[in-house]
């Protein structure tokens, strides 16, 4: 069986959420982009968000994400909502993956 584009998309986000939630690394790796991962994200759970509602996916992910990216420039308040983000996308994926297999 395949796999939904947006449970795709929940784990990409999700890992790259993770990978911005490692302290000093992900946060070197946005200021030295210029806070243009913040966008991109923004951007992916958007569309990661468009996907869940076509295939009834869970959104609540997506939509921390995209607060998440909004707020994410704050320095401590960033690293716990990429975190917290992080664990929410991951968790979503796994039983979204799990479900659509059975």
């Amino acid at each position: 069986m395949r796999m939904k584009t947006s449970v795709a998309l929940l784990w990409i986000t999700g890992l790259a959420e993770a990978f911005l939630a490692i302290p000093f690394i992900g946060g070197g790796f946005v200021i030295s982009a210029g806070y243009a991962p913040l966008g991109i994200m923004f951007v992916l759970h958007a569309i990661t968000l468009f996907f869940c509602f076509k295939e009834y996916s869970p959104k609540f992910g997506s939509i921390l994400g995209i607060i998440t990216s909004a707020l994410a420039w704050i320095p401590l308040i960033g690293w716990a909502l990429h975190l917290l983000t992080a664990i929410v996308l991951l968790l979503s994926a796994a039983m979204s993956g799990r479900s659509a297999r059975i």
